[in-house]
């Protein structure tokens, strides 16, 4: 068993993700009221925590390298350090690049999703922060995998997907998406080539989503005209 996903998500029309790159709200429209939305939301869903690629997390957690002399090999089997009762803050970074210097981010415990090759080095720095973390296979890949030692060793039941695209685009290829919730800026971005929602990275023709379909089950206009989608997914006909 895995949790249950919800790709929460902010974007413009376009579907982009940097709101610095937004057009302005129209004269009357709060800004403040538009971006706290992202969050009132994301609470609402009273998940057990919530996940984001290594770009994202590294932004957030601000630590810095430490030099470990001599760390122990250890082998390659889950951590888990104490949480207190906290919620998840989960880190999808194969190559183990994000820095802590504690234990949390915002308050929420993190756990790191990692590829095996990692150094002995890092997952004592880990250890040394609390921090937890559970491995995905060799290359760190392996999200299904990991999605079932967040259900079996931490006891997620819900978590909130809002990585960048690369991230989001590689849950939904494994399938492990199981509902999209999506706020739409009345705003645009409008340049090609800037990161949206699902940016998957794989072969030529590939499709990520096959087999895969959304059904509507919630539009919603709000404040400022700010619209929230939400979309469950389920197998497609044939």
């Amino acid at each position: 068993m895995r949790p249950y996903i919800i790709c929460h998500m902010s974007t413009s029309i376009d579907g982009r993700l940097h709101p610095s790159r937004f057009t302005r709200a129209a004269p009357g429209i709060s800004w403040d009221v538009l971006r706290a939305y992202h969050e009132k939301m994301h609470e609402r869903f009273e998940a057990d925590g919530w996940i984001v690629g290594r770009k994202t997390m590294s932004e957030m957690a601000k630590g810095t390298e430490r030099s470990i002399a001599e760390a122990s090999k250890v082998p390659r089997e889950a951590h888990v350090a104490e949480r207190h009762g906290r919620k998840l803050a989960v880190a999808i970074d194969p190559s183990g690049h994000v820095h802590y210097g504690k234990d949390n981010v915002g308050g929420d415990h993190v756990v790191a999703v990692l590829g095996e090759q990692v150094s002995d080095a890092y997952l004592a720095e880990l250890r040394e922060d609390g921090v937890s973390y559970v491995f995905a296979g060799t290359k760190g890949d392996e999200l299904s995998r990991a999605m079932e030692q967040l259900a079996s060793l931490f006891g997620a039941r819900k978590l909130l997907l809002e990585g960048g695209g690369k991230i989001n685009g590689a849950f939904l290829k494994h399938k492990l998406i199981d509902e999209f919730s999506t706020l739409i800026f009345p705003a645009v971005d409008g340049v090609a080539g800037t990161q949206s929602i699902v940016d998957y990275s794989g072969p030529e023709g590939e499709r990520p989503g096959a087999g895969q379909a959304l059904r509507l089950t919630h539009c919603e206009t709000l404040e400022g005209g700010m619209v929230w989608l939400r979309h469950a997914v389920e197998r497609a006909p044939g």
